[in-house]
Parts: C-alpha cells; sequence; structure tokens
C-alpha cells in the first residue's frame, strides 16, 4: 500500500510527460488526477489504522560505498503517515482544480504539449514530496528535498544557500555517527551532545553544530527570514502551483525536517533558541508586510509565510507534536485561501489587484463561503477556553501557550502576529467581497462562478479547515501520554499513571494563575508517585518524535493562566475590528494613514527592502563580476591574446611537422634509430641500474 502511494505520482508524471501522445491529452491528465486520487485513499487508510510502531519498507539497495550503505526505503510512522495525508490531499484536489482553472489559459490548448506537461510537472512535485517525507534516511531524504526545489528560478537559487547547510550537516553527521540512517543517527544523539566537533577554526558542540546547519536547510526551504525572499515570488505561477507549493510540499519540508531530528535537536538546545528567535521573528516580519500587499495572491504568500513562524516556534520550544498540529490544519485552510484566491481570478478575468475588486459576495457566492471559512480558520475563531473551533482555532493556539512555555519573546511576537493575520486576512475579504465594485466594470459585469472541477476542491479543504482541529487535538496536544501513544514514543503504564496524578496536583495551582509552576509540579509529582515522567520511558528513535525527560513544555502549556489562553483570541478581534473601521465604516482611513505615515507605509510595502539589499550586496556584484571575466578575461585574454598567439603558433608547429613526413620509409627509420642511439646515451650518462 505504502508503495502504491508512493510510485503512483510518478507513474501519472511519466504519463503525462511522454505517455500522453498515446493515450491522448484528456485520458492522460484524468488518469494522472485518478492516480493522486488512489494515493489520497489509501494515505487516509493508513493514516487510520496505523498503530504509531515504526516500520522501514525496503524497496532496493541503493548507494554503497566504503562504510556508506543505504537503500531506499520507506520509514513509515505517525510523521510519515501525516505528511501522507497532508501532501496527497491537497495534491489530489488541486489536480482536479487545475482541470478547470486551466481551461481557460492561453498556452492551454488542445494538441500542444503544455496541457499533459503541466500536469506531469505537478504529479513530479508531488512525488519528489513523498521521496521526501518517506524517507529512511538523510541521502534518500535530501534528493526529494531537491526534487521538489524545481519550483522556480529565485526559490532555486535562494535554496542552494540553505542546501549547502543541510549537505554540511549530513556530512558531518556522517563523519561522527558513520551513518546517516535514521536510526543509526537517532541513537548517537545523546553521544554528539558530549562530543566536541572543530568547524571553522573553532570547537563547537557536535549536537548543535549539526542541529544548527540542518535547519539552515529548513530556513532556506521552509522560507524563514533571510532565506525567505523566494517564496512571495513563487506565487507568480498558476494558482494551482501556489497552492501546491505553499500549502502542502516545498515550504513544509523544512518544518518536518525538524520535528524528524528531534533526537538530535533534544540534545542542542542553544541550536532550539535559533530556532525559535528566527521562527518568532519571521512570524512577525511577514505579519507585518501582509498588511499593506495589494495583489490576493501575495497577500496569501506572506500569510504562508507567517504560520511557517509559528510552526518553528513550536519545535524550537520542543513541542514538535504541535508544530505538526499547525501544520497539518494549515494545510487545509491554506490551499482552500490560495484555490479561493484562484477562484476569484478567474472569475476577475485575472485580475489581481483587491483594489480592483469589491462586491462580489454575490457574484461567487460558494467562492465567498469557502474564502470565509478559510478565513474564520486562519484568523483563529472559536469558543474562546474551549476545544470548539476552527482548525486554525485550536493549532494555532496550542502554539502560543506553547511558546509561552518556553520563550516569552517568541510568545509576544506570535500574539502581535496573530494580530496582524487578522487584520490582513479581514481586509482581503472586505476589499474582494464587500463595498462597492472598483476597477474595470466590465470584468465586475461578467464576474461569474467557476466551474465544478474547481468549486468541488474548495468543498472539500472546507470540511478539513472547520473539524481537523477539533477532531485531532487530543491527538496532537492532548494529554501528554494520548500525545506520546499516538506519535508511537513508548509510554509504561506506571509513567501514563504518574503523569495524570500529576496533572491533578497541578490543576489547582493553574487555576490560581501559576501556570508553569503548577506544570513542574505537575512533573514532580508524578516522579513522586515513583515512575517519574512519562519521557524516561522512551529512547531517541523510539516513534516518530523524541521528546527529552527535561523537556517539560507539552505539560506545562495545559496550565498556562487563562490571560494567555485568551490572548489569541482578543489579538484576532482586535485585528477584525481595525480591519472593519478601515474598509468597511471609515475606508477613507487607509489612504490617510498611508500619506500620514509614509515612509513606515512605503516599508513595509517594499517588504522591508530585502530585495533591494539583496541586490546590492550580492546581484549587482556578482553580475559585475561575471561581466568583468567576460569582456577582460573572455574578451581580452583568451579571445585577444590566447587565441592570437595560438593563431600564429599553431600553424607554424603545424607546417614544421608536415614537412618531417616525407612518406619514406628510411626516413622514419633514421628518426627512430636517432631517438635509440639518445634514450642509451641518457641511461649510460645517469648511471643505468640506478
Amino acid at each position: 500500500m505504502e508503495t502504491i502511494i508512493l510510485f503512483a505520482p510518478l507513474v501519472g508524471a511519466l504519463l503525462c510527460g511522454f505517455g500522453w501522445k498515446a493515450i491522448g491529452e484528456t485520458a492522460a491528465i484524468w488518469t494522472a488526477t485518478l492516480l493522486l486520487f488512489l494515493a489520497c485513499l489509501l494515505s487516509w487508510v493508513v493514516f487510520l489504522t496505523f498503530d504509531g510502531t515504526t516500520q522501514q519498507i525496503e524497496l532496493f539497495r541503493w548507494i554503497q560505498s566504503g562504510t556508506l550503505d543505504t537503500s531506499w526505503a520507506i520509514r513509515l510512522d505517525r510523521l510519515t503517515a501525516i505528511m501522507l495525508i497532508v501532501i496527497t490531499t491537497v495534491s489530489a484536489l488541486v489536480h482536479l482544480y487545475s482541470v478547470g482553472y486551466m481551461d481557460h489559459d492561453e498556452n492551454w490548448r488542445e494538441g500542444e504539449v503544455y496541457k499533459p506537461r503541466f500536469f506531469a510537472y505537478l504529479s513530479f512535485f508531488t512525488f519528489a514530496m513523498l521521496m521526501l517525507v518517506t524517507a529512511d534516511n538523510l541521502v534518500q531524504m535530501f534528493f526529494g528535498w531537491e526534487g521538489v526545489g524545481v519550483a522556480a528560478i529565485k526559490a532555486f537559487v535562494v535554496n542552494r544557500v540553505g542546501d549547502f547547510g543541510f549537505a554540511l550537516g549530513i556530512f558531518g553527521l556522517f563523519f561522527l555517527v558513520d551513518s546517516i540512517n535514521f536510526s543509526d543517527v537517532f541513537e548517537a544523539a545523546p553521544a554528539l551532545a558530549e562530543t566536541s566537533l572543530t568547524f571553522l577554526w573553532t570547537d563547537w558542540n557536535a549536537a548543535n553544530l549539526i542541529a544548527v546547519l540542518l535547519f539552515i536547510g529548513a530556513m532556506g526551504k521552509s522560507a524563514q527570514l533571510l532565506l525567505h525572499t523566494w517564496l512571495p515570488d513563487a506565487m507568480e505561477g498558476p494558482t494551482p502551483v501556489s497552492a501546491l507549493i505553499h500549502a502542502a510540499t516545498m515550504v513544509t519540508a523544512g518544518v518536518f525536517l525538524v520535528c524528524r531530528m528531534s533526537p538530535v535537536f533534544e540534545y542542542a538546545p542553544e541550536a532550539k533558541m535559533l530556532v525559535v528567535a528566527i521562527g518568532a521573528v519571521t512570524a512577525f516580519f511577514a505579519a507585518t508586510v501582509g498588511l499593506v500587499q495589494n495583489d490576493i495572491k501575495r497577500v496569501i504568500a506572506y500569510s504562508t509565510c507567517s504560520q511557517l513562524g509559528y510552526m518553528f516556534v513550536a519545535a524550537g520550544v520542543g513541542v514538535y507534536s504541535v508544530a505538526m498540529f499547525h501544520l497539518f490544519t494549515h494545510a487545509f485552510f491554506k490551499a482552500m485561501l490560495f484555490l479561493g484566491a484562484g477562484s476569484v481570478i478567474h472569475a476577475m478575468h485575472h485580475e489581481q489587484d483587491l483594489r480592483n475588486y469589491g462586491g462580489l459576495r454575490k457574484k461567487i457566492p460558494y467562492t465567498f463561503w469557502a474564502m470565509l471559512i478559510g478565513t474564520l480558520a486562519i484568523t483563529g475563531v472559536g469558543v474562546p477556553l474551549t476545544h470548539i473551533g476552527f482548525a486554525g482555532f485550536l493549532s494555532k493556539d496550542a502554539v502560543i501557550e506553547s511558546a509561552f512555555v518556553g520563550s516569552g519573546f517568541a510568545f509576544w511576537a506570535l500574539v502581535i502576529a496573530a494580530c496582524f493575520t487578522s487584520f490582513y486576512s479581514w481586509r482581503l475579504m472586505f476589499l474582494t467581497f464587500w463595498g462597492r465594485p472598483r476597477g474595470d466594470h466590465h470584468a465586475h459585469d461578467h464576474a461569474h462562478e467557476s466551474p465544478w472541477t474547481m468549486l468541488a476542491p474548495l468543498g472539500a479543504l472546507a470540511l478539513g479547515s472547520v473539524f481537523a482541529g477539533m477532531i485531532w487535538y487530543n491527538s496532537f496536544f492532548g494529554d501528554e501520554t494520548d500525545v506520546r501513544r499516538f506519535f508511537g514514543v513508548p509510554v509504561a503504564e506506571s509513567a501514563a499513571h504518574a503523569s495524570e496524578d500529576g496533572a491533578a496536583v497541578g490543576a489547582e495551582p493553574a487555576a490560581e494563575g501559576h501556570g508553569e509552576a503548577a506544570g513542574h509540579a505537575a512533573t514532580d509529582a508524578g516522579a513522586e508517585d515513583g515512575a517519574g515522567h512519562a519521557a524516561a520511558v522512551a529512547l531517541p528513535g523510539q516513534g516518530a518524535i523524541f521528546i527529552h525527560p527535561d523537556n517539560t513544555v507539552l505539560h506545562d502549556a495545559h496550565y498556562v493562566p487563562k490571560w494567555v489562553k485568551l490572548s489569541p483570541f482578543v489579538a484576532m478581534l482586535i485585528g477584525l475590528g481595525m480591519a472593519w473601521l478601515f474598509y468597511i465604516a471609515r475606508p477613507d482611513l487607509p489612504g490617510r494613514l498611508a500619506a500620514n505615515q509614509r515612509p513606515l507605509y512605503l516599508f513595509l510595502l517594499n517588504k522591508w527592502y530585502f530585495d533591494e539589499v539583496y541586490d546590492f550586496l550580492f546581484v549587482r556584484p556578482a553580475k559585475a563580476l561575471g561581466a568583468t571575466l567576460w569582456r577582460r578575461g573572455d574578451g581580452a585574454v583568451i579571445d585577444g591574446t590566447l587565441n592570437g598567439v595560438a593563431m600564429g603558433a599553431v600553424p607554424f608547429l603545424t607546417r614544421l611537422a608536415g614537412r618531417a613526413q616525407s612518406g619514406y620509409i628510411f626516413t622514419y627509420a633514421f628518426a627512430m634509430v636517432i631517438g635509440i642511439a639518445l634514450l642509451v646515451t641518457w641511461v649510460v650518462l645517469t648511471g643505468g641500474a640506478e
């Protein structure tokens, strides 16, 4: 079953790429789409029936060189099962959506290669991501990692920086562990924490160094600050591609990497602090930029960048299950927002500027309701202090509560980002669906709802956006013992009872507002009951994630003060209220504020000038160096000097060699005798045997 899931997209890609002429465009496209739905169905079967026990399914031998012995194998655990349903569900729906969305594309003509090639790329992209998440070793993961990096030129270039760090991390692990198989690496993780390694003329703790290098790779792939510039530009392609990249594949690879390598990160506290800091700053930065963007897809793209920051904060504080929880729910509502934006663009004849929308609520009602559900999910609408709400309400709140325990700075950065997220999300909704029509009246007059192939995926994603958080809340962020069992981490029954007793002891102080102290009290109580903390029964590599015995964040996050639990909901209301004031009640205020605060407005509109700074520091010097080497090196030295010498010397030497070719045998025999005489003379003069 797992093999079918992995290779079904590859078969679809090959069929659309090379076999479409034999069976026809329509047959190839629908076959590729149905293969993705088959993979999706089987992925849900695996996810719902999986017992949490890690399995290795070897497909064939792969690379064997010296002590390096790797196989192409499927590592099936809870992390893999989660990623399988995320990837195949979104990809299958994107395939179906693409049939309708691309139908009116100017290049989408019957009988031309563009149409099947587009689906071939979608399917191959999905296969590369599946190869990444099912990898049983770092080399196999790196192949899938590079496979999803072909999304766009800028993405490819920027990711070379991060991937260099990732590659160094792989080399370092092989140097230290003599293996790149996950089981061996995880088993060696405690020893890495006791090992010193010299790198860049400095001594480093091996675990911290390896973790930082791996995180640099994750920064590039998941578009964290400094290596984020490719992500907003990647949305300039067709909307189905944007949805696939931003929701379920490429951008989540970095978060998955950190969670997969949790045994290493748990022994690298300094590296975890870096993950938290970068994630928190990225969440804040991207949210500020999203406040003023006018392209509907660019707003959602910066939202993706911000939400990835949330996931990294959760992973950085050591609550890997919560990071995966937000990754899981985010895939549903972000894919729906992107596909909904594509439906709006389709209805408005490829217009993407929010300032040219307005009043589309009744023109495209199904799209409106889908995007409304997505907005309710991403902004975190739900019933405070309960487990009832849209998907983002539960997963985002879990991240923020965990951040409060692990990092005060990250907590406040995420709460502020939540306020900004609510503002720009509702700004998008108000500018698009409310108010009077703006821009080209012809486009408004002829706006129409999308075909069923585009609307059906929105309906399916809406179900996930509403129910995914409530259904799987306990599995990802419930009782610590339940979370461990869900992720296949061994838990002794005595430890489970101790954890429950500890929670009971800690519940009363939590009600008084001493959340962190209560959490530690609960842990201590569990230890006094004779079993110790539940984490003590698990070793690195046992289960899909590893939580160090000293890591109590998952436990403590349930006992934070009530004001902490309410803070994201309040932030959401503030953002909603400000968006309503600016774009419904007083639509003149945004223009006046932008004029009064012009430097700040331009700073945010130009994305903190990261692209301009990088252009000045890297792009222009690289172009100048290339031009210099071309003009002075290739032109002046090679073409001018070397070619000039060659044009004179080569013909002269050729003429001399030609004269030596007389064609008479005695001439060649004489030359051989002269050569033998010179050789014998050299031997005699140098001493012969010596």
